[in-house]
């Protein structure tokens, strides 16, 4: 945990990327006549997450962001007919701060990829671990992280708690699976698993 307190002394001032900007604009385009609930789905991949998401909360919009056009060129197989998502392509890293910078904030914020890099000269690849865990934990009050690793989603949720954050995680087997890694993981026999996590009053 000595690096999370690191990375929470420090500011990640790495230059925005144009297209996340432009993603960026796009999305407050899409939600300006909106003053209901947003869901942010980050890492989103082919967005499948995003269209369940949507589907399961109608009531809400839901804002899909991946840095792979490959990815999401390959959305239309996994679309639903719901009107209330759109998925964008943009680098999270600069998406995030950006929320952060213009006072864009979710009800809630979904981080469905995996992400465990396991090998100890990974850490830092880790979200909890990495310079942008500041930021993760900024853009919204109520966050849940989905792994196969639960050692992974512990870890985070140490990382969470010195951002006052309070969180527990359950198993979600018998669960649709959000994600072709869920998916991919069932069919093998592996455990999901999803942290919950709430920003203490």
């Amino acid at each position: 945990m000595k690096l999370v307190a690191r990375h929470r002394q420090f500011c990640f001032r790495r230059p925005y990327k144009a297209h996340t900007i432009d993603a960026f604009e796009q999305v407050q385009d899409w939600l300006s006549d909106w003053s209901g609930p947003v869901m942010l789905d980050s890492c989103c991949g082919v967005g499948e997450s995003t269209a369940k998401l949507a589907q399961q909360f109608p009531q809400a919009r839901i804002v899909g962001i991946d840095k792979s056009a490959d990815r999401l060129a390959r959305h239309h197989a996994y679309a639903s007919q719901s009107q209330n998502y759109q998925v964008y392509r943009a680098d999270v890293r600069d998406f995030w701060r950006l929320c952060i910078e213009r006072q864009r904030f979710f009800q809630a914020h979904l981080l469905f990829y995996p992400n465990p890099y396991p090998k100890p000269s990974q850490l830092q690849k880790r979200w909890y671990a990495s310079p942008l865990m500041p930021a993760i934990m900024a853009v919204s009050k109520d966050l849940r992280v989905r792994s196969n690793w639960s050692l992974y989603l512990d870890e985070f949720k140490q990382g969470a708690n010195m951002y006052g954050f309070q969180g527990r995680i359950k198993a979600v087997n018998e669960v649709e699976h959000m994600t072709p890694f869920e998916r991919k993981f069932q069919h093998s026999g592996q455990g999901c698993f999803e942290l919950q996590l709430v920003k203490k009053t």
